[in-house]
């Protein structure tokens, strides 16, 4: 009789438990959210660097930033993402390939921009079809559009370097 009611309460509690947890919602975890926030502060401070000299091989904001080093210093400053240092390496790595319809801001955006049909330039997607670039010697960085008919003509590709969104 014990025995009975003993696998009769084992049963029944793993009936309950079971409904219980098929009516559960997944919560977004922690780090994801994290993740979002540290995106934000990326495409924050880069707004705030706006104006900030273009210079070549530079790696501050006391020196200024190629467009390469400018991504670099983003990524590792506001959301500790370590990120290859050359456009070059950042096109190549293995991070996934976003298609143009499916940009989110804090996505890199590359473009073949040096004649010779090679990736020569990275840039941040802010979102509404803008991005954030130091462009070349002599400019400051600034936004563009993609719509532009330079850089949407030079547009290739983009890569996903975090895992918000």
């Amino acid at each position: 009789m014990f025995r009975s009611l003993c696998c009769l309460v084992i049963v029944s509690l793993s009936f309950a438990i079971s409904s219980a947890s098929a009516s559960l919602q997944p919560r977004p975890t922690f780090s994801a959210s994290v993740q979002e926030a540290a995106i934000d502060d990326v495409v924050d401070r880069a707004h705030e660097l706006l104006g900030t000299p273009y210079k070549w091989g530079g790696s501050s904001v006391q020196q200024g930033f190629d467009c390469s080093s400018f991504l670099v210093y983003l990524f590792k400053t506001e959301a500790n993402i370590q990120i290859p240092r050359t456009t070059a390496a950042m096109h190549r790595s293995t991070a996934p390939t976003i298609k143009r319809n499916a940009l989110k801001p804090g996505d890199a955006v590359f473009f073949k921009a040096n004649g010779r049909g090679q990736v020569s330039h990275v840039g941040l997607y802010i979102g509404q079809g803008k991005f954030i670039h130091s462009p070349r010697t002599g400019k400051n960085i600034r936004i563009d559009s993609l719509s532009n008919s330079y850089w949407n003509k030079h547009y290739t590709t983009a890569k996903r370097f975090h895992t918000a969104g």
